[in-house]
């Protein structure tokens, strides 16, 4: 019998996950998984049908049709026994260049600041159960079979097959897609920073944030800390200044200008601002990148 599942696995993206190959095995009575230590990949595993028993480290699953398991590459996992019964079960192996971590929480710790000095854009923390049963299972067995036809064509079209069908499968199976799956403090977060997105260029307070979501603005500062690391006017404050780093970039106007059009009303603050959070005033930002 599977133990209840309350670990979760979070990719921060971009970049998404990347897909390395895929297959179909069939257990007979008496077959086994075989015990691997330091894989270097994840290992995901999804049952079509019979029982497949394994474990990773401590922790032991028997693995029922349209449950799924996800292996990751640090430790390692083996079988518990044999199949009692034909077993059939797809796995997809494949790795990821962005930060992740398995958490028993409904939320992941990752770093904004240092995904997007790497990665030059804010992170969205991709969650899948380690655990899960398939609310979808025919679509998933669908693209399992997508995936693995493709290995036998031309690699020139394989490729892009794979990759696509990989996020569509990894869409499917992210928890924050699915309402029924997410916690209310991260759908309050994610609504929370859409209405700092749609609203930045206008004045943006506690009181205003409180009556356009319907909740007490500490609990929205709770929830966006929980879920982005940083309370709702340090959010809005980076995403202004985003917002000014294209405007630099892509215009000719003046510094004055894009201060307010961004949503700052006094100039100086906003060079302060820049200067403080880029390294560089607003001038020499674009003076770098000018030709």
């Amino acid at each position: 019998m599977m133990p209840e599942a309350q670990d979760h696995v979070y990719f921060a993206a971009p970049p998404l996950p990347y897909y390395l190959e895929s297959g179909v095995t069939v257990h007979k009575r008496g077959d086994q998984h075989p015990n691997r230590k330091q894989l270097g990949v994840f290992d995901l595993l999804i049952v079509e049908s019979g029982c497949l028993f394994i474990g990773e480290e401590d922790r032991k699953w028997s693995l029922t049709e349209r449950q799924t398991l996800l292996l990751l590459p640090d430790r390692p996992h083996y079988s518990v026994k044999p199949s009692e019964e034909r077993t059939v079960f797809y796995w997809v192996h494949f790795q990821s260049v962005g930060e992740w971590q398995q958490s028993g929480l409904d939320h992941a710790s990752i770093s904004h600041e240092d995904h997007y000095n790497r990665f030059l854009a804010s992170p969205y923390s991709l969650h899948l159960q380690k655990a899960w049963t398939l609310p979808y299972p025919e679509q998933t067995y669908r693209l399992m079979r997508t995936l693995n036809k493709a290995g036998g064509e031309r690699q020139s079209s394989a490729f892009w097959t794979q990759q696509q069908t990989f996020e569509e499968l990894l869409r499917m199976m992210d928890l924050r897609q699915n309402d029924s799956y997410t916690s209310p403090s991260v759908t309050l977060a994610e609504k929370a920073e859409a209405y700092i997105k749609n609203n930045y260029r206008t004045e943006v307070t506690s009181k205003t944030m409180a009556e356009a979501l319907n909740f007490h603005y500490n609990y929205i500062t709770r929830c966006m800390k929980q879920v982005y690391g940083m309370t709702p006017i340090d959010y809005l404050a980076k995403y202004r200044l985003e917002q000014a780093k294209l405007l630099l970039l892509k215009t000719e106007w003046p510094i004055a200008e894009i201060a307010q059009y961004v949503g700052f009303e006094n100039v100086p603050y906003f060079s302060n601002c820049f200067t403080r959070q880029i390294g560089l005033a607003p001038t020499k930002f674009r003076k770098r990148y000018t030709t």
